[in-house]
């Protein structure tokens, strides 16, 4: 497989990351707003992947103070279960704890339970519950990972990172 890169979203991926929202959300972000949260400025954090040519996944970051919420997290379709999101939220936590950012959260489909496993296994817990936060009234799991910058959290991350095939 060639290899995986990550870099920083820019207004030129618009399209891709319109056709990538659509096959990943019921309710997907549109382009303006895609434009406006790659354009926000530095409270905001949006960076892809690319494989070959093609971009196969998206994280959007937003961060306040020391915490970040992840916004959007994505991967195409076809290539998901080979670590695409995996790769970009390992990325992103690295971004943010460079930064000071100490803490993460998320909302996340009651129903997602593949997005909940991902999560958890990166030490976001349950905390809450948004009620008819979704598409067709279907309520948002509140999951949040305090003091990413402990031993223990950065010990989980670089055994997620080894765990992940290598070629990408």
């Amino acid at each position: 497989m060639r290899a995986l890169s990550i870099r920083p979203a820019t207004i030129r991926d618009l399209r891709a990351l319109v056709r990538l929202e659509e096959a990943s959300f019921p309710e997907p972000w549109n382009e303006n707003l895609l434009r406006s949260e790659i354009g926000a400025g530095p409270s905001r954090r949006y960076t892809v992947a690319v494989l070959g040519r093609k971009i196969v996944g998206c994280l959007g970051l937003m961060t306040v103070d020391d915490e970040a919420h992840v916004n959007t997290l994505s991967s195409d379709p076809a290539h998901r279960g080979q670590g695409i999101a995996t790769r970009l939220l390992l990325d992103g936590i690295d971004a943010c704890l460079a930064d000071g950012i100490r803490h993460l959260t998320l909302e996340v489909a009651a129903s997602n339970m593949a997005a909940q496993g991902l999560y958890r296994k990166f030490g976001l817990a349950p905390v809450g519950v948004r009620r008819g936060y979704y598409a067709g009234g279907e309520d948002g799991l509140v999951m949040w990972v305090y003091d990413l910058d402990r031993p223990d959290e950065i010990r989980r991350r670089e055994g997620i990172a080894r765990s992940l095939p290598s070629g990408h």
